[in-house]
């Protein structure tokens, strides 16, 4: 696998997550769901699907044309955490021809943010897929990571960092809080199951006008307050002033996301929200 399958993969991961944060009580959840406290992220289990066209806004070096799908399904609740399982199938045209690149993750987070499991397959041109296949738990004052593929090993480290539901949680507290940059390092298995990264979010001003995608023109987002927002993804330790990689979206105060860009370096992809269904709420009183 090269490196744009691998960061095409690590970074629809973070697309997935992205879109699943709800904070308060929506209109369509379970009438016998506890409604959590004003100043508590809990995340809404949903459905949605991403249509990717080429970013023609920025140079995309040797990519001539791109187009693909993201599409994910996140089921849980905060008493005993969430599993989110999603696809990415990226088509692109390139000068020594069409490739195709498909990267499938499964994960799960404790509700408590203290255990994550992973596991990723992704393949370009129809090749055998790399998985990458671990967990990874908290200890005191950093975190362990457990690798059964591609090879059995642990890994440790001393500082520690959130994994991706805990990092998006942060995110929308800041933003409500009207904070406009947030540093957080995160840990979510990409690549070889091995690296971390500090990431940046630029948070903006909230955003006035009516969202340009169907799915979200419907009552219960009238009103809701969203933000612009952009992650960016810095390797620890690389030396590297510049992000391996960055991702935009519009930040809804309940946790959905829209208008999603997808910056590689090389090239991006923008994601337009094609479908979003809110799925049922367990009864849960974290």
């Amino acid at each position: 696998m090269n490196d744009t399958g691998l960061r095409l993969a690590a970074h629809a991961r973070q697309v997935g997550i992205a879109a699943l944060m709800l904070a308060g009580g929506p209109a369509w959840a379970q009438a016998n769901v506890a409604q959590p406290a004003p100043d508590r992220v809990v995340l809404a289990p949903h459905r949605a699907v991403y249509d990717l066209v080429l970013d023609n806004a920025k140079p995309s070096g040797n990519i001539e044309t791109a187009k693909g799908r993201i599409a994910f399904e996140f089921t849980g609740d905060a008493c005993e955490g969430y599993a989110l399982s999603f696809r990415q199938v990226t088509q692109l045209g390139t000068e020594a021809g069409p490739r195709v690149i498909d990267a499938r993750t499964t994960s799960f987070e404790a509700g408590d943010g203290a255990s994550y499991r992973f596991k990723t397959e992704s393949s370009s041109g129809g090749a055998t897929p790399e998985t990458v296949d671990g967990t990874a738990e908290k200890n005191s004052g950093g975190y362990e990571v457990k690798l059964r593929q591609p090879k059995a090993e642990i890994h440790r480290d001393g500082a520690d960092a959130l994994f991706p539901n805990a990092q998006m949680k942060a995110v929308i507290q800041a933003a409500r809080t009207g904070k406009h940059t947030l540093n957080v390092r995160l840990y979510d298995g990409a690549n070889s199951g091995k690296e971390v990264y500090d990431t940046l979010s630029v948070i903006g001003k909230r955003i006035e006008s009516e969202p340009s995608e169907k799915p979200l023109q419907r009552p219960e987002f009238e009103k809701m307050a969203r933000w612009p927002v952009t992650i960016s993804y810095f390797k620890v330790d690389s030396g590297e002033s510049t992000p391996s990689y960055s991702i935009s979206f519009e930040l809804y105060e309940n946790g959905v996301t829209g208008a999603i860009k997808l910056d590689y370096g090389s090239f991006a992809l923008r994601g337009t929200l094609t479908r979003l269904d809110l799925l049922p709420q367990e009864a849960c009183v974290k």
